[in-house]
């Protein structure tokens, strides 16, 4: 059998139907603010598990998974959203099987040591950024979303582009009432416009296809079928067979389920608008809204809605 299609039909799975099942069994289980995370347990890249204090984590967080030369209030807004989700790691931990909480990757959320920020930014660079981020999470310290008391699932990602950002159930198969289709509040549409083409072959080895088999291959053999309500592409046709688009992303490695798909000198070409899942915040929004003078607390109720902010270190009741 050939290996790189088990591996990606493995990931797809794990996308499509694990994952799901998994975020709406963790959604029932009712969790309250409470005071005492200052530790989180990180799995690092070289295996070693360390326990990092929550707020210097989140340091790290940032210097990943947000330019730093953004607004001071979208950098604000993350960390809010960055905190709420390892907290809510932390409540979970003992149930999750796992003797860590978080690892470094974008399977949970990416994370930079000082040595990493350094390198990638060179020393003034370096001082100037990290001194910025730690101003945004020191001016967050301890503030996290909730819901009916319970931890949001404070998903984010980096541009909606064109569309609306999706329901959770449209890409995550449990439905979340905090979130939901909304307007990203984004400029520069065509900044992550992506064409990605393949050979017949090589989408047949990727997604377990039969194109290449075909005397002739026309549009009809390739096409969305079904689109989520925010209009990003949800059930695809390929050849004979049919394929949720996250999968489709996943296995080929797309920026995003918002594309066309086209064929052109034989092969197969997908243009994508937007970078990432598209559920909850998006980065590049949250800054053009702290551009236009939303605060922090405005960014977050924009995305995540009927949301209330709590803090940690000052449990209720």
């Amino acid at each position: 059998m050939r290996k790189p299609l088990i591996a990606f039909t493995l990931v797809g799975l794990f996308v499509i139907i694990i994952l799901p099942l998994f975020l709406a069994k963790i959604q029932k289980a009712k969790v309250t603010p409470k005071e005492g995370f200052r530790g989180i347990r990180v799995l690092m890249p070289s295996g070693k598990i360390e326990t990092l204090d929550l707020e210097e984590y989140l340091v790290g967080v940032l210097s990943a998974e947000m330019p730093a030369q953004f607004e001071l209030e979208a950098l604000k807004a993350q960390a809010v959203a960055a905190r709420t989700y390892a907290v809510r790691k932390l409540v979970q931990s003992g149930t999750l099987g796992t003797n860590y909480d978080v690892d470094t990757t974008e399977r949970t959320q990416a994370w930079q040591s000082e040595a990493d920020m350094r390198k990638r930014w060179g020393l003034l660079r370096y001082i100037a950024n990290k001194s910025r981020i730690e101003k945004a999470v020191k001016e967050t310290k301890g503030l996290v979303l909730a819901y009916e008391g319970t931890y949001v699932q404070a998903l984010y990602f980096s541009s909606a582009g064109r569309l609306p950002t999706e329901r959770s159930e449209e890409v995550w198969g449990a439905p979340l009432p905090y979130l939901t289709n909304i307007e990203p509040e984004e400029g520069e549409l065509g900044k992550f416009v992506v064409r990605s083409s393949f050979a017949f072959r090589e989408l047949d080895s990727k997604l377990g296809t039969d194109l290449a088999k075909k005397a002739k291959v026309n549009q009809a053999d390739i096409k969305i079928v079904e689109r989520t309500a925010a209009g990003r592409a949800k059930t695809v046709k390929i050849g004979n067979q049919l394929f949720p688009a996250t999968q489709v992303r996943v296995q080929l490695n797309l920026k995003s389920t918002d594309f066309t798909i086209g064929i052109e000198n034989n092969k197969v070409v997908f243009t994508t608008y937007g970078n990432g899942h598209a559920v909850g915040m998006s980065q590049y929004g949250a800054n053009l809204l702290a551009q236009k003078g939303l605060k922090f607390k405005e960014i977050l109720q924009h995305y995540y809605s009927g949301t209330e902010l709590l803090n940690i270190d000052k449990p209720r009741g």
